[in-house]
């Protein structure tokens, strides 16, 4: 083999150019990426710099590695990349324009559509991403209610990037103490901790923000406590369903845990990786943010782009394919699947108090901790990896419904050869495997600079992770034409 070829297939060039854009995108951009969950401190030094496009659950990087992603898109993409009848109905309207001066009728289309799903809500707004909503649903409670308090669950740590939100998190710059001020926190599943804030705050709370569930389920009782101590107080119920939203199951948690909140807000899934996102909630709520009342007006979600078609048409689609087809079931079958090998894998190792999933079947992350039982950053990133050498991309192990038997079980195949080294480390020592920094939280509150003036990992780092060789994909999976689900094949914008 000549010496500018890596083992796993990848030149000498095409580290050059990807670090060459990867450099231009630190120079151009805060942080190198668009979105903080994205970018390279988040990620091993061996993890692909960019992707290039993907299909199904498979990417390919800019150098034409294929890998088997999980939490595709921030768990916005649930049907899989490039999905057939959820692109062929964006591209159908793009033809005819996005944007008019007047509404489109798929407005009111898609609007009734999400009506359905959401049987505790009369009326929808739409806008493109959760922050917008979230905040939506904030300012039209507290003009609503009359009362400037909200108060947000503290064990859900991202709610919007706007100020009421950010001001709680571990990066609060730019934000003032009086808005801080304004923003209380609870715990997830202590209902004394919320029933605390009501009677320190008599009269003032606003809302309550949370997700039904994340990682942990609600326990008997919490969700319908919440909903009663906002009743008696005069407070409304806001749900964060942007993650459980067309991944739980009957499509929402507020059905499936049988809560009605005052408002709710959707996104992500509902659009398939296209900007969809939607504030839903009571008509006597909502209708602030129009005319049909002689109360003081809410500026309600009037964005340029909140009703593109496109995105309306996405939805749309999207909404079919969960009616007609047995979506969450697969999630969560597949799901089950992923989580027995994953246990399995880890008791083999003896790592299964070390290594731990949580979540639903359709929604899993998982915890990396040291010898000492420590939540650790070093070992995830050790574990990170380790599954990217074995062509798997995964900061969580959140399915999609185009993950297959085969791809599932190439998963647990790479866990396993990645827990074996997890193993190795606590006996040997995590430096003698782990190439370069270590990930780091989003929420940091100082930089890092280093004294090169930059955190992006250097060429030498990268080369020496890819110099260690890949398992390349299974011959059946490197093809679309023998993908679980055929339509990927047929797909065709033009």
């Amino acid at each position: 083999m000549s010496d500018n070829i890596f083992e796993n297939g990848v030149s000498s060039t095409d580290a050059s150019v990807r670090e060459q854009l990867r450099i231009r995108a630190h120079t151009a951009i805060p942080g190198g990426a668009h979105t903080y969950a994205k970018g390279d401190d988040q990620f091993p030094v061996s993890a692909p710099a960019f992707i290039a496009r993907g299909l199904g659950c498979h990417v390919w990087d800019t150098e034409g590695t294929e890998f088997i992603e999980y939490g595709m898109g921030l768990r916005s993409v649930g049907l899989g990349h490039a999905f057939p009848p959820v692109i062929e109905a964006a591209a159908a309207e793009l033809r005819h324009g996005s944007n008019f001066t007047r509404p489109s009728p798929l407005e009111v289309e898609c609007a009734e559509s999400l009506l359905e799903v959401i049987p505790g809500a009369e009326m929808v707004k739409f806008t493109k991403d959760g922050s917008t909503a979230t905040t939506a649903a904030i300012r039209l409670a507290r003009a609503y209610t009359g009362r400037d308090i909200v108060a947000l669950c503290s064990d859900h740590p991202f709610y919007s990037y706007d100020d009421w939100a950010i001001g709680t998190s571990q990066m609060p710059a730019g934000i003032p103490e009086e808005t801080k001020d304004l923003t209380l926190t609870f715990r997830y599943n202590d209902l004394t901790s919320v029933a605390v804030l009501f009677a320190l705050y008599p009269g003032r709370i606003a809302a309550i923000i949370l997700e039904a569930e994340k990682d942990v389920a609600p326990t008997e009782g919490f969700l319908e406590g919440i909903r009663q101590l906002c009743t008696s107080n005069g407070t409304l119920l806001i749900l964060d369903e942007m993650i459980t939203g067309f991944r739980w199951p009957t499509r929402t948690a507020q059905n499936f845990y049988k809560v009605t909140p005052d408002l709710s807000t959707f996104g992500k899934a509902l659009g398939n990786g296209f900007a969809i996102s939607a504030l839903a909630g009571k008509r006597e709520i909502m209708m602030q943010g129009g005319r049909d009342h002689d109360k003081e007006r809410v500026f309600l979600l009037s964005t340029t782009h909140g009703a593109e078609t496109h995105a309306l048409a996405a939805a749309l689609a999207v909404m079919k394919v969960y009616r007609e087809e047995a979506v969450i079931e697969t999630l969560e079958r597949q799901g089950d699947r992923l989580k027995a090998g994953v246990d399995a894998a880890a008791a083999r190792h003896g790592l299964s108090q070390l290594f731990k999933l949580a979540g639903r079947p359709s929604n899993l992350v998982y915890s990396c901790c040291d010898g000492d039982g420590i939540p650790s950053q070093p070992y995830r990133t050790l574990f990170l990896q380790e599954l990217c050498r074995h062509g798997i991309i995964a900061p969580s192990l959140v399915t999609s419904y185009s993950h297959s038997d085969d791809d599932i079980d190439q998963t647990i195949d790479a866990v396993d050869q990645a827990l074996h080294v997890y193993r190795k480390a606590l006996e040997d020592g995590i430096d003698t495997y782990l190439i370069g920094r270590p990930v780091r939280p989003v929420f940091n509150r100082y930089g890092d600079r280093t004294s090169s003036g930059t955190t992006a990992p250097t060429g030498a780092q990268i080369t020496k992770t890819l110099l260690r060789p890949r398992r390349k994909p299974r011959a059946s999976n490197t093809a679309a034409g023998n993908r679980r689900n055929s339509r990927y094949a047929e797909s065709t914008i033009g």
